[in-house]
């Protein structure tokens, strides 16, 4: 009796260690749709891409993440983070992918792997209505300028403020919701941000704010990202061949007209900044 009860439990140990080792086995893909899941971080206070309009999230990433699900089979579960946090999630292995998007840069493709571009975009300055003192780019100079925490338009305004005499003051923020309403109450004299970010922020409040343009800086392909690992190169394979998919058939086209007034023409594979 002791052999066959000590034979039993040996026997749920070794169905125990091999599930777990069958589980380590899997690829980011794998546990994905094991799950039925993929796991998605971003930060809800970046429209047009993802924000929150009467309790729902909603946005750009939001509509492309859920063609996406339906190429693969997945639901998708975000995690809401601000900004700074979001990347070291990532490389952490909280999650499997950061929506963002993020731009794409040298410094950047040395620790994660992006997907295909789903936007572009340059630094642009926007202003409150009216204000004639910022008529072109170079005009912050000597101003108080907003922009996020480790994002790219904040790069993009250092170096550019590096170039203007007198340097305009630069004040960080956690997200640019807190920007925009520093602007809309005279605390900023302008907030710097992607192109697309400020022109959609503008067309919603148009009593309010304004773009300045040009904008300055490079222009920048923005993606998803996701680790830059064996592990994940199936998974990340699979959703670059899924934006194909609705880059082809044209629903890519349909949503970039219903959050920015027209199609965007992007390449088809991770351009070399």
């Amino acid at each position: 009796m002791f052999r066959s009860l000590a034979s039993a439990g040996i026997s749920a140990l070794l169905f125990a260690f091999t599930a777990v080792g069958a589980a380590n086995a899997q690829d980011a893909l794998e546990r994905a749709k094991a799950a039925g899941v993929l796991q998605v971080a971003t930060e809800e206070q970046f429209p047009p891409y993802d924000f929150i309009k009467g309790g729902e999230h909603v946005g750009y990433n939001v509509d492309i993440f859920a063609e996406l699900g339906k190429e693969l089979g997945l639901e998708i579960a975000y995690t809401d983070l601000p900004w700074s946090s979001v990347l070291p999630g990532l490389e952490a292995g909280k999650y499997d992918v950061v929506a963002g998007p993020a731009a794409i840069t040298a410094e950047r493709q040395k620790r994660f792997r992006f997907l295909i571009p789903i936007d572009q975009s340059q630094t642009s300055i926007m202003k409150r209505k009216g204000t004639e003192k910022i008529m072109k780019s170079a005009d912050i100079a000597g101003l108080t300028i907003g922009a996020q925490r480790a994002a790219n338009p904040m790069t993009d305004l250092k170096a550019y403020a590096e170039t203007l005499d007198p340097a305009p003051t630069i004040k960080e923020y956690v997200d640019y919701s807190q920007a925009y309403a520093d602007l809309a109450a005279g605390r900023l004299d302008g907030v710097a941000n992607g192109s697309t970010n400020v022109l959609y922020t503008a067309a919603q409040r148009p009593g309010v704010f304004e773009v300045v343009l040009p904008g300055f800086g490079e222009l920048h392909y923005s993606s998803f990202l996701g680790r830059k690992d064996e592990d994940s190169k199936t998974l990340l394979d699979a959703l670059d061949e899924a934006l194909l998919t609705i880059e082809k058939d044209g629903r890519m086209a349909k949503i970039q007209t219903k959050w920015f007034g027209q199609p965007v023409e992007l390449p088809t594979e991770v351009p070399t900044p």
